[in-house]
């Protein structure tokens, strides 16, 4: 089972908000006594914070799906919804965070360094808090806004002071094994290290820490072997040793050829030309490896090369090694840049920056394009009429209906805002100001069908049993001849 992971992709979730509360408050006595819907909480974040007693990315490899708490909901008696729970990931020392992409999100270098990669969704107010002087008694709430969902790449690169680079099998666990406390593993044959080992090394007052990466072998810059695998963990190492093999038995290699071919590797992966050199020869505890030491020496101090010869077996030269290293990297931190705090950056918003942007699609459709407004319209109930007026008030004041107007947008074309599709309408909002009805209705919203309502067919019934004027004065005027003949025969 593998112990060391440096590269996982996570698919990362943050909590949705609450939804907010429509709620009335109800007594006895007291039939209406106002809204009082609560808020609901918002949904929990997740966040990257780098631990030094964390070393590999492999609990991600096992557990790359991360979902923090969804926010509950609000309920009446203005009761909030409770927040949910950060969920806050370790990682080690010198991780970058990329998207999928490429993109870096984040370098984490720095114990307690914090970056919060997916942020919760916001909860949604409850009819308490959207009641105002003309809508006293809201009869919709805003629903939760959804967190963040993005999938991550979590790249570790070993944060070290000195990188030992060389050819497989050239002793370079053998020498971190004998100048710090790490334990590598340690065989006799090609690739016995397939992970990087780190190590610290304390001489005097001077504590470094030195990583021992895996084999390099020609084409290791283009992904042959495990070069490519693991050239990044040397991108940060301030100071680079070449451990030659002085006693190797194949043929066509010798200290010059390896350190050339190394150097070509180094060169094509770039960035690593300005690091400082050591070159350790080891293994000068075999005859034929001491001879061939002192040939080459002559020719990589021309080179400007310091040589140390070696012996891991034996521990001859590791003081004066161990020395240089120690002296090139107090050297390269004292020539660092001192470190600042993380400033915070505040960005204030343009006088003239309206929040959102407006593009005319080929189709005849617009998009509008805003935090503000898609956040509104995700937060929004389409099922109910009262909250939709709710948001057109909110467009309109923000300026989308203006803004659409003098985009050349007609009557009947198509809006989109996020995931949402109206046909605009501006006539239903435009300079009409919001007359309270019914909970969650909207008069603008209604319908304007031919049909006569109840009450106008109830006026059209008692107006047809009214009888004319002109009926009535008939009817008086025969009732007067009837009753001059009755007298007359009377007479």
């Amino acid at each position: 089972m593998a112990t060391f992971v440096d590269r996982v992709v996570l698919h990362l979730q943050a909590g949705d908000g609450g939804h907010g509360c429509v709620s009335i408050h109800r007594e006895k006595f007291k039939p209406f006594g106002g809204p009082d819907g609560g808020n609901g909480g918002h949904g929990g974040s997740v966040s990257l914070v780098v631990d030094p007693q964390v070393t590999t990315l492999l609990d991600f490899h096992f557990h790359p799906h991360v979902k923090a708490d969804n926010g509950k909901g609000g309920a009446g008696s203005n009761r909030d919804g409770a927040n949910g729970r950060n969920l806050v990931l370790k990682v080690p020392n010198g991780t970058v965070v990329q998207t999928t992409d490429g993109t870096v999100l984040a370098d984490m270098v720095g114990a307690g360094t914090t970056f919060e990669v997916a942020r919760g969704g916001r909860g949604g107010r409850g009819n308490a808090s959207l009641a105002n002087a003309r809508r006293k008694a809201p009869g919709f709430a805003e629903l939760g806004e959804p967190g963040d969902q993005l999938d991550i790449v979590l790249e570790l690169k070993s944060v070290a002071d000195v990188g030992l680079v060389g050819f497989p099998s050239a002793g370079k666990s053998s020498l971190i094994s004998v100048i710090s406390a790490a334990k590598p593993k340690i065989a006799d044959y090609p690739f016995t290290t397939l992970v990087p080992n780190l190590g610290v090394v304390r001489l005097d007052n001077h504590t470094f820490t030195v990583a021992d990466v895996p084999g390099l072998i020609p084409g290791a810059a283009t992904g042959k072997g495990l070069g490519l695998e693991f050239l990044r963990h040397i991108e940060r190492c301030a100071v680079l040793v070449h451990v030659i093999d002085s006693a190797t038995l194949e043929p066509g290699r010798d200290p010059v050829a390896d350190i050339d071919a190394i150097e070509a590797e180094l060169s094509q992966y770039g960035g690593l030309t300005d690091r400082p050199r050591l070159v350790a020869v080891n293994k000068v505890d075999v005859p034929d490896g001491r001879d061939l030491a002192e040939i080459v020496r002559p020719d990589l101090e021309e080179r400007g090369y310091r040589v140390f010869e070696v012996s891991a077996a034996t521990r001859e030269g590791l003081k004066e090694l161990t020395y240089a290293m120690a002296e090139l990297v107090e050297a390269e931190r004292k020539a660092a840049p001192p470190a600042e705090p993380t400033r915070i950056v505040i960005r204030p918003m343009a006088v003239d920056d309206a929040g959102f942007t407006i593009t005319a699609e080929a189709d005849g459709s617009f998009t509008v394009r805003g935090v503000r407004p898609e956040r509104w319209v995700k937060q929004t109930n389409f099922d109910n009429d009262e909250a939709v007026g709710y948001l057109a008030d909110r467009l309109a004041r923000l300026g989308v209906e203006d803004k659409l107007a003098k985009a050349g947008a007609e009557p009947g074309d198509l809006v989109r805002i996020g995931e949402r599709e109206f046909d605009w309408q501006p006539t239903l909002y435009a300079g009409v100001e919001f007359v309270p009805g019914n909970r969650g209705t909207d008069v603008r919203l209604e319908d304007k069908s031919t049909r006569a309502s109840a009450a106008e067919r109830l006026a059209a019934r008692k107006a047809r049993r009214v009888r004319p004027e002109d009926e009535i004065g008939a009817d008086e005027v025969d009732a007067d001849a009837g009753d001059d003949d009755i007298e007359d025969d009377a007479e």
